[in-house]
């Protein structure tokens, strides 16, 4: 299954051309391995390499009389390579094949997922630069919280990413095995040697054992993965629709020229991207269950698990890759705008420094029960409608009895919540980035 929004290279590595080729790949080495240990005559594994071909339609045809796919592509390769053939697939089961060739697309798979996160990462990283000293309010539960800086959220997706590179390049090796050890893992018909060549030539490792499949928990890993790294595209897509909400507004998606946000409304500016990849990040995560699901096959093997791979394994890599290459560019355009940021810090009145209050009245002696009671006095009739925080805190008199009006006014500098920011910076950009 090939999503409509997918991109070029990650939908190639799904095609049944890809597939196909794949699959002649590990039938030649196999045979290359064979002839080098004289299994069988150099000449059959010659052939193979020479004229090993197949037919797509052909396979279709005959996939459609045999009811196998593996012997339908067998049956076409040897109508290319001819007599020689008949040594072809000597000792090996369909899963070899079958497993080996799922895992060399996943990890190729991964390849184009972590180039993504490369692409996204820089991209990150320069905005949060771009906005390092850029102050906004900080928020929990949607509500004000105090400040901190554009550049600080950014610094933080890029964390988030960084961590998302590191478990993708885990998963990629986790799935990096290949078997060609025949019917129930035994070995019995193949020698293990021959396992070794083909691993070497496709970049695998021989999965320790096998028992005619590749365990399925690896795959399970690689896929919650991918569940994972589309959480963390959901959470910064969230993060910027709610950005882009009318009565925040301090970032949005580009809107080009030209560009409709509504066939109702022509006054509309959706964060249609956003929402978008949102909506993707789901369908990924929903792919990890079943992933999950695969792990306990009946006895040696079964092939409960092979329709569900051949929709997870495009779909759920196809729509990350898009998602990651979106979001990139969403990152990259995102238009920012500061002074509404600082509005929005100023709207509650001087609220966003309540804690530095309630600590210098600790400071200067007061039980915390006592200052929390007084600032928070304060706070609620600000939070009602009712002016300026500082000036309500140097109107009251227990407060003012505790803390000189210097003082007071000394904790409503703005400077002194982003003294660390450089620090924050060098953590997670590294050396320079202060």
């Amino acid at each position: 299954m090939i999503p409509r929004y997918s991109r070029p290279d990650m939908a190639r590595l799904w095609e049944p051309e890809t597939k196909f080729r794949i699959w002649l790949q590990i039938e030649t080495y196999a045979a290359e391995a064979m002839a080098k240990l004289g299994l069988i005559p150099e000449e059959s594994a010659e052939a193979v390499r020479a004229r090993g071909g197949f037919d797509i339609a052909r396979i279709d045809a005959i996939e459609r009389e045999v009811k196998h796919d593996v012997i339908a592509f067998l049956t076409s390769v040897a109508e290319h390579v001819g007599p020689e053939a008949r040594l072809l697939h000597q000792g090996m089961t369909s899963s070899d094949v079958l497993d080996t060739c799922l895992n060399v697309q996943l990890v190729k798979a991964a390849d184009l997922l972590i180039a993504d996160v490369d692409g996204l990462l820089a991209a990150l990283k320069a905005r949060a630069f771009e906005h390092k000293h850029t102050p906004t309010v900080g928020r929990s539960h949607g509500v004000h919280a105090e400040p901190t800086t554009f550049g600080l959220k950014l610094a933080y997706a890029y964390a988030e990413f960084a961590r998302a590179r590191e478990r993708l390049q885990a998963a990629k090796e986790e799935v990096s095995t290949c078997a060609i050890s025949g019917a129930v893992g035994t070995f019995a018909h193949v020698d293990p040697r021959v396992e070794a060549y083909v691993a070497e030539k496709l970049g695998l490792k021989p999965e320790p054992i096998s028992t005619q499949v590749i365990p399925r928990d690896r795959h399970a890993q690689y896929f919650a993965t991918l569940a994972v790294v589309a959480g963390s595209v959901e959470r910064l897509a969230t993060e910027i629709r709610h950005l882009q909400r009318t009565e925040v507004l301090e970032a949005e998606e580009y809107f080009s020229e030209g560009q409709k946000g509504s066939s109702a409304m022509p006054h509309k500016r959706n964060p249609v991207l956003s929402e978008n990849i949102t909506g993707l990040a789901r369908l990924v995560r929903a792919y990890a269950l079943p992933a999950l699901e695969d792990v306990a096959l009946w006895h040696e093997r079964d092939i409960s698990h092979s329709s569900v791979e051949r929709v997870i394994g495009p779909d759920s890599t196809i729509a990350l890759d898009f998602a990651l290459h979106r979001l990139t560019d969403i990152v990259k355009r995102l238009v920012v705008y500061p002074e509404r940021m600082r509005a929005n810090l100023d709207r509650l009145g001087g609220l966003i420094h309540s804690q530095r209050v309630l600590l210098a009245l600790t400071e200067a002696g007061l039980p915390r029960e006592d200052a929390y009671r007084l600032v928070q006095r304060n706070a609620m009739k600000v939070w009602d409608g009712g002016g300026d925080f500082l000036a309500l805190l140097l109107k009251d008199k227990d407060v003012l009895a505790a803390l000189p009006e210097p003082t007071l006014r000394a904790q409503f500098d703005l400077d002194y919540h982003l003294k660390h920011v450089d620090t924050i910076f060098h953590r997670v950009f590294g050396k320079g980035a202060g």
